[in-house]
């Protein structure tokens, strides 16, 4: 692939061709390619720029400094502190102010810097006071962190881009994945090609993707007092993806369990980071559907068979564990192209089901899952129409809408 053009990058380049009224604030799970989309926009931009990762070694840092006595040289980094930040950031004032384009300051991982939000908005303001060209990006794949820093000291100066998993139009397009292909091996761009040495995937995956996941964007910048809790919910969450889970039951199969709270917690994290979520039931009471057990979901389905055990041939060849993985994608696509302002649950009130139902305002979407090869009963769909009348029913799968076309469609558009 030499150049995979995502949706977001002509957002992105509209944003730096329009004054510098907000900060362009990008975030989502490791993995799922932002620094590569600021990098592309900033290449194809006209605009002077400088792109700056907390995480990279910084080329302003001083030279080795020989030890007096016994001629060693060592290297005294800056810390990545505020005030390292705030230097970049009067380095891009001083091009801002010279260059007729104005200037673009791009800064990656931007979350890893103590007291970032606070510094940010007191540079960003001064800016907005001198009416300095300087536009301002940054990058973060924590994000929980990033979007704690936005909300509590930047409200009001950022426009956020959203960069979520790979769907599977754009795994086809730039990989040439079919969909089985994609139900097993997922969105993650940076594994593609190794698809074809499954141990060397699934090691990549595992190792490269969830436990940096786990280990870089939760347990080193959250307080999580039983990390190995989270990384066994982990496990089981991914274990059970597509299915209705207690807190009560995963108490039983957890060691070190401590109480529901913590699992509920810990689950938000795990969400947060891009990894697993659980769904809450739907009812039009509120406070009823915050009360019910989850039904997990991964949010990229290679989460779900990475660990699983099952080779790709052999997941094809269990209609159960295939029929959840078909149901886990469905689940995942309509979390990640789903808009802020629509929300994702499950229906249940026994024996009636429904697998998924969307919510944005008052209108209501149900969507039922079938992967078998016969069409199976329609008792939950039919039953959910009766009692609240949603605006669309869908039926995704065998007898309904090809899994390939559901997959193509984002969220908002069922509401149409």
């Amino acid at each position: 692939m030499e150049f995979y053009s995502r949706p977001q990058l002509s957002v992105i380049r509209q944003r730096l061709s329009e004054p510098p009224r907000y900060i362009v604030a990008i975030f989502g799970p490791r993995q799922t390619g932002k620094t590569t989309l600021v990098r592309q926009a900033l290449s194809l931009s006209s605009i002077p720029h400088r792109y700056v990762s907390v995480d990279e070694p910084d080329p302003s840092t001083p030279p080795l400094t020989p030890d007096a006595l016994s001629e060693t040289t060592f290297d005294f980094p800056q810390p990545r502190d505020a005030r390292w930040l705030t230097l970049r950031w009067e380095e891009a004032r001083h091009h801002a102010d010279r260059e007729q384009e104005g200037f673009v300051l791009a800064l990656d991982e931007i979350q890893k810097t103590p007291n970032w939000s606070e510094t940010v908005k007191g540079l960003w303001d001064a800016d907005r006071i001198a009416g300095r060209p300087l536009h301002v990006i940054i990058i973060g794949s924590a994000p929980l962190l990033m979007q704690s820093g936005l909300t509590e000291s930047l409200a009001g100066r950022f426009e956020p881009i959203r960069v979520t998993h790979w769907d599977f139009r754009e795994m086809s397009d730039a990989f040439g994945f079919d969909l089985d292909i994609y139900l097993y091996f997922g969105g993650y761009p940076g594994a593609a090609l190794f698809i074809h040495e499954e141990s060397r995937w699934r090691d990549y995956v595992l190792n490269a993707l969830i436990e940096s996941n786990v280990e870089r964007d939760i347990l080193s910048m959250t307080r999580v007092d039983k990390p190995a809790l989270l990384k066994q919910l982990f496990d089981l969450g991914a274990a059970y993806s597509g299915q209705i889970l207690s807190y009560t039951k995963m108490l039983g199969q957890l060691r070190d369990a401590g109480n529901t709270t913590t699992l509920a917690r810990y689950l938000n994290l795990l969400s947060s980071a891009g990894l697993l979520t659980g769904l809450q039931r739907w009812a039009n009471k509120p406070v009823r559907s915050r009360a019910s057990s989850p039904k997990l979901n991964v949010l990229n389905t290679a989460l779900m068979t990475a660990g699983s055990g099952y080779s790709f041939e052999e997941a094809r060849a269990d209609r159960t564990y295939w029929g959840r993985l078909f149901e886990s994608a469905v689940g995942a696509h309509l979390l990640n192209s789903a808009s802020s302002d629509i929300r994702l649950h499950y229906w249940r009130d026994s024996p009636f089901e429904v697998d998924f139902v969307l919510q944005r305002g008052e209108r209501v979407v149900a969507i039922e899952v079938k992967s078998g090869r016969e069409p199976g009963d329609m008792m939950g769909l039919e039953e959910f129409g009766r009692r609240f009348e949603p605006h669309r029913s869908l039926l995704v799968g065998t007898g309904g809408i090809p899994l390939h076309e559901f997959l193509s469609v984002p969220a908002a558009e069922w509401f149409e």
